[in-house]
């Protein structure tokens, strides 16, 4: 199979060069145990999935890091999180030897707390979606600095088109073997019910839980209601807090937060819920095919998930922090995507649709009027051209 260059890998490098350990996680199957491999070929490596490694780490933590006297990748650390406290000790007798040990892991919340406990200051924690759209296509990610200007020219055409790639999703897997999406990705939704979800939160009722995800899916893209949430899957208030966080924490949704500031409006409140994955989203809502999804109600919901997946991407894929938030006032104006980078303030519209409509670029205009000079407004549709209107910078999908 041909191997897509990460983006995250040179970020990788460096964070090696300047901390003892480094720490990646993500979703499972989002491709870690490959880019550590290709980042650090020379370093010894251990999975611990492997029962009798596993067995090792656990009951001689001291004898089973004391085999690699060199630099060594740890595959899956959080199914043996005590080792870390002895990971911990070794770095502290040698604080400033960088790049010893190579973390990775999928199950974030447990995994994470361990980590930043034990290994405060002592690592850099990466975060690996699965591919981006630039990665498919062997690009860099798109420059978010230059949002908001007017670009005639960008990325090619895809071979696949907007709906295929949203049907497809983004899962290393499915790519590199060129399955059909929807075989791949049931067996990978089980999987991560059973297995995971299990292991991490004592859910009783997987039809229930099931049942939780499915409604989420149905709800991407919108603002985050948890009573009507919780009363549609039957779950008290406080269990479906605890299952979005369950699967915010293992990188299966993510929760684009308010933007903070009013200028002088009411603003909602709630975050608005978005799937990392269109595949597996598409999966979910029981979508067929790609040309299924272009006669189904959830398109318009499906997009603008895919855009905001893409973005997230190209923040943690660069090892940043995604700095994104939606705004919306008390009458309704709303705009998808806040980016902010210093003093500067780029709003975002996402719309399927393959032609651009004059009213598509109202509620950017009237956010530029509220918010002042500052602001950049860019405008991602479904179609093949770039344009200007109204000052507002329209690129095709495919140059996220």
């Amino acid at each position: 199979a041909m191997f897509i260059k990460r983006t995250l890998k040179p970020e990788l490098l460096s964070g090696a060069r300047q901390f003892p350990a480094i720490t990646l996680t993500g979703p499972r199957q989002s491709g870690k145990t490959t880019l550590v491999k290709a980042a650090f070929p020379e370093y010894d490596y251990v999975s611990l999935e492997i029962p009798d490694e596993r067995e090792f780490a656990m009951t001689d933590p001291r004898g089973f890091l004391s085999q690699h006297s060199g630099p060594i990748i740890i595959d899956e650390v959080q199914r043996v999180p005590e080792i870390l406290s002895y990971i911990q000790g070794i770095i502290d007798r040698d604080p400033d030897a960088t790049g010893r040990f190579i973390l990775t892991g999928s199950q974030n919340f447990m995994m994470l707390d361990r980590v930043s406990q034990s290994l405060a200051g002592r690592t850099a924690i990466y975060k690996l979606l699965p591919f981006s759209l630039a990665e498919l296509q062997s690009r860099p990610p798109m420059n978010l600095d230059s949002l908001g200007e007017p670009m005639l020219h960008g990325p090619n055409k895809p071979a696949n088109s907007l709906f295929d790639t949203m049907f497809t999703g983004f899962y290393p897997r499915i790519h590199h073997k060129g399955l059909p999406p929807r075989k791949w990705l049931a067996a990978y939704y089980e999987t991560y019910i059973q297995r995971d979800v299990r292991a991490v939160v004592n859910i009783g009722d997987l039809d229930t839980f099931s049942r939780f995800v499915r409604l989420c899916a149905g709800r991407s893209g919108q603002v985050l209601n948890i009573s009507s949430l919780a009363s549609d899957a039957g779950v008290s208030h406080t269990t479906a807090r605890r299952w979005l966080s369950v699967l915010e924490a293992s990188y299966i949704i993510f929760l684009l937060r308010p933007y903070h500031r009013n200028f002088g409006k009411r603003l909602i409140k709630s975050p608005k819920l978005y799937f990392l994955d269109t595949g597996l989203l598409c999966y979910l809502l029981n979508i067929q095919s790609g040309q299924d999804l272009v006669y189904r109600a959830e398109r318009g919901a499906v997009f603008e998930t895919f855009m905001v997946s893409e973005l997230v991407k190209n923040f943690l894929h660069r090892g940043e922090q995604p700095l994104l938030s939606f705004w919306r006032d008390s009458s309704g104006h709303e705009v998808d995507v806040i980016i902010e980078a210093g003093d500067r303030i780029t709003a975002i519209e996402m719309k399927s649709a393959q032609t651009v409509a004059s009213d598509f670029v109202k509620n950017l205009t009237f956010f530029r009027n509220t918010a002042g000079p500052n602001v950049r407004t860019a405008l991602f549709y479904g179609g093949d051209n770039a344009q200007i209107r109204s000052d507002v910078a329209i690129y095709p999908w495919f140059w996220v």
